[in-house]
């Protein structure tokens, strides 16, 4: 397979490229038709093959031959790109501020009991955490 995780993708996604991994994620690998398919919107094939090539330029993929077609696989975890992204949003949204991101994520949200339960054992991990520095 050509195409190594040189900076593991640390230059960040646009918004097309972010749409384009997530395909690659939710289904593991794709040629450049099958990613169109899957993408919303109309997009040409031409564009889909060129994100994929600047993608595999930033070591955010790789390929293998599959017949006359490339097969495209992430090199970049969801949730490594996840995290930069999400501390980006932090920082240029709300300035800074986990606690206002987290009252826009939870406000008029309907939760289960379990779903409450889960969040607030990722906030108690967070002070026991914290009290350990």
């Amino acid at each position: 397979m050509t195409g190594k995780p040189r900076d593991g993708g640390r230059k960040g996604f646009t918004d097309r490229e972010l749409d384009i991994m997530s395909v690659l994620w939710r289904e593991g690998s794709g040629t450049v038709a099958e990613v169109r398919d899957a993408l919303d919107g109309d997009v040409g094939y031409t564009t889909v093959l060129k994100m994929l090539q600047i993608l595999e330029e930033k070591g955010a993929v790789g390929h293998e031959r599959e017949g006359r077609a490339y097969r495209y696989v992430p090199l970049v975890a969801s949730a490594s790109a996840g995290g930069r992204a999400l501390r980006r949003i932090v920082n240029k949204i709300f300035h800074g501020s986990a606690e206002m991101l987290l009252a826009t994520l939870v406000e008029d949200r309907d939760f289960s009991d379990e779903e409450i339960k889960r969040m607030r054992s990722v906030l108690d991990r967070a002070e026991r955490g914290r009290g350990e520095k």
